[in-house]
Parts: C-alpha cells; structure tokens; sequence
C-alpha cells in the first residue's frame, strides 16, 4: 500500500515500527512503554494543516509557526521526540509512571505522549511563551482527547509557580543556558531534558540535579528552534568565504578577513592512519576535539558550508552544517572528509590553511587518535551556577554562560 493510500493508522504503525527499527540501528532499546504510547496517540490530530503521509514520516519535523522565513514553532521529529523520552525514562528512577512533568516549548504532541507515560496518577504542565503556539496546543490536545494536560503562557526563564516542584522538565526548544528557574523548579535527584548549545554544539543533555548542580546522565545530537523570550541568545555568523561561514555561538571575537586570508592559501590534509568500520559512532569525537582545541588555549569555532563551496572544493569538512575548528595566529584547520578504502573502512582526517597549517593539522589528527586510543570516551557536562569558584569546579573545560557554568569532562570508555 503507497503513503497516498495508506490509511492513517497504516501509517502511524508504520512509523513507529520505524522508530524501533532505527534505535536498535543505532544500539538503542526503546523502553516499551515510550513505544505504548508512541503507538497511542495520534500525531496527525498535532499537525491538521499537514498531510498524512507527512505526519508520520519518522525524520521529518513539522513546522506550525513561521516569522519571515525562521521556523519558531514545530511538532519536532518523531525519531528525536523518541529519544528524548527515551532519556527521560532512563536518568529516572522508576521510570515516568506517577511523575509530574513541565514541558518548556508547546507543540502538543510530546505532551500528549508526556500524559500516556506518566498515567492517571502523573502530571503534565506544557507552557509556551506565545500565545498563539499554546492556543493551538489546547485546542490539539482537546481534540486528541487529552484536555487534562495544563497549558501556560508565559516565558519559562521564571518560575511558573514558586513552591511547586517537578520531576522531570524536559525543554523541546533549543537553549544556549540553564535558566535558574528550571533548577530551582526540579525535585532533589530530578531530571532535566534539554537541548543546549554547548561548545557550538547542540545536544539534548538528560541531567540528574544534586543540590545546586546538574550532571549528565545522557546526551543525543538533535536540532531544535531557537527559545524565545528573556534567555533568547543570537547565534552569530562570520563570512570567511563564498558560502562558508564561522559560527559563533558564545562572546567570541574573530578576525573575519584573517581567517579568510588563511582559508585562501593552499590546504594541507593530515590523515589520522587509523581504519574504522562504516557503523562506527562519531557523534562525541567533536566534543573531544572542541574541549582539547580549548584547552590548549587555542579559538575553538564551528565551520559551516554551503553545498556549492563544498562542490567547489573551497573546504572539504565532515559535516557541513557544523564542522569542529580550530583557529591559530598562523592556521586554520578544521575535521575533514572521511577517507573510505576499497575495504569499505574509514580515516579520519584533518584538513588545514596557512603557515601554520602542516603542525595545526597533526595537532588535530593526533586529537582524534587520543579520542580512538581512549576507546571513545563519553562527555560528561556539569552545570554550575555562575559564580562558583574554580576550586569548586570538578577538573575538565570550563565554559562561562549567563546563568551557568559548564564542565564539559569525559567518562573512560
């Protein structure tokens, strides 16, 4: 049966196998009881101005809300809503059953899916700062059949209601601090759920609280829209090239002309002279590189591309939508393409410009070894308020934020 004719309920089975499917792809388990209600609630009565076939392609975000051409509100991906709860379920113990939840960022669905798994004796609290999303949300939900779910307006960054304590919060927009407001409204050893640039990086963080302080329990890639509201923070970007861009994530200062007087002198590609099977995971290699670039006390910045720069061989990076870089008086360099071998395996590369560029680029290739000789260690992140003394920091790299402080360390393989 196509997706033109399939029936709603043909496709949302379907999903969901896929869902499960891809988990295990990736060495996942899906918990049963976030398949259970994956499996019961319906996402197309989220996403009425969509097609079937569209609300229910597994990879495939829907955007409800556009300002110009900027998406600012959507029903997020079913694979990385999966995930999410998956972490959830997992930093808490008991699982989500009889909890009482705070979703940040309201789209409906993930609350309704939030309502199934934490059952008659739970709570669910969803608030989004515009009143035109939370609307819509309310009047999803109710058609979906699940009106006891609170809907709020109001911007999250201050406490919904002093006093009251959750278990999870779980955050389905893109943040680049912890508010105060989050920790202070999260029970003793309750979990956070967030998507948080951290390092120019965006990672979905599942964080246990212990007093004052938060610990990683788990992190995913992911992609979400920006928050809004009195935490917003603009991500700037830096021309060095046609179609190549640095981007700027924290109070960064770069010499745009330098850099692209670098990137202009012929490349020098380092390999790492390692060979790694196709299913090899690489997501936390990038953390490692941005933490040792730093540590080192070089620039740590993130290469970004257009296709057609790429096509035209102006910069060869791993991935182009945000690629580690490391920025030198006398270098550029950056993670490179992989290199494949007719044995279907894999090296890592890395890929430099400028005077410096031949010691810049085994700096980085011997990085990735450290990574792979470690075994491919882990990150950890620990959050701090702002303010805390370095001698009360656990030893890792440290990166300042409004709120917060961050540890970035990682866990032996």
């Amino acid at each position: 049966m196509s997706a033109d004719t399939a029936s709603g309920e043909d496709l949302h089975a379907a999903m969901v196998d896929q869902l499960v499917a891809d988990q295990a792809d990736k060495g996942l388990i899906m918990r049963p009881e976030v398949e259970a209600a994956l499996r019961s609630v319906p996402r197309h009565l989220f996403t009425p101005d969509s097609a079937l076939r569209e609300a229910y392609r597994a990879d495939q975000a829907v955007v409800t809300k556009r300002v110009g051409d900027e998406a600012v509100s959507s029903v997020s991906a079913p694979w990385l809503i999966a995930e999410m709860l998956g972490q959830a379920a997992d930093a808490i113990d008991g699982g989500l059953a009889g909890r009482h939840v705070l979703e940040i960022g309201s789209g409906g669905y993930n609350a309704a899916l939030l309502r199934e798994l934490v059952g008659p004796s739970g709570s669910v609290t969803t608030v989004d700062i515009d009143r035109e999303v939370t609307d819509r949300a309310t009047a999803c939900l109710t058609a979906a059949g699940y009106d006891d779910v609170a809907v709020v307006c109001a911007d999250a960054e201050r406490q919904l209601d002093p006093g009251r304590s959750y278990d999870l919060i779980i955050v389905t927009v893109g943040a680049w601090d912890i508010s105060p407001a989050w920790t202070a409204q999260l029970a003793e050893n309750g979990t956070l759920v967030v998507p948080l640039r951290t390092f120019g990086m965006t990672r979905s963080w599942a964080m246990r609280r212990t007093g004052d302080r938060l610990v990683s329990h788990s992190q995913r890639l992911c992609g979400f829209v920006s928050m809004q509201g009195a935490d917003a923070h603009e991500v700037r970007y830096v021309d060095i090239a046609d179609g190549v861009h640095l981007r700027l994530d924290e109070d960064q200062q770069v010499n745009q002309d330098a850099v692209g007087e670098l990137l202009a002198q012929p490349p020098v590609q380092a390999w790492a002279g390692v060979s790694l099977p196709p299913r090899t995971v690489l997501a936390d290699l990038d953390l490692w590189l941005a933490s040792r670039i730093i540590d080192a006390g070089q620039q740590f910045v993130v290469l970004t591309a257009q296709q057609e720069a790429v096509d035209a061989g102006v910069v060869a990076p791993a991935w182009r939508f945000g690629t580690p870089a490391a920025l030198h008086n006398d270098a550029f360099c950056y993670r490179s393409t992989l290199r494949w071998t007719d044995e279907d395996m894999f090296d890592l590369g890395a890929r430099a410009h400028g005077p410096g560029a031949t010691a810049a680029a085994g700096r980085m290739v011997g990085h990735m070894r450290a990574w792979l000789d470690a075994g491919g260690p882990s990150p950890v992140l620990h959050v701090l308020p702002a303010g805390t003394p370095d001698g009360d920091l656990p030893a890792g790299t440290v990166l300042d934020k409004r709120h917060s402080r961050l540890v970035l360390t990682f866990t032996p393989a």
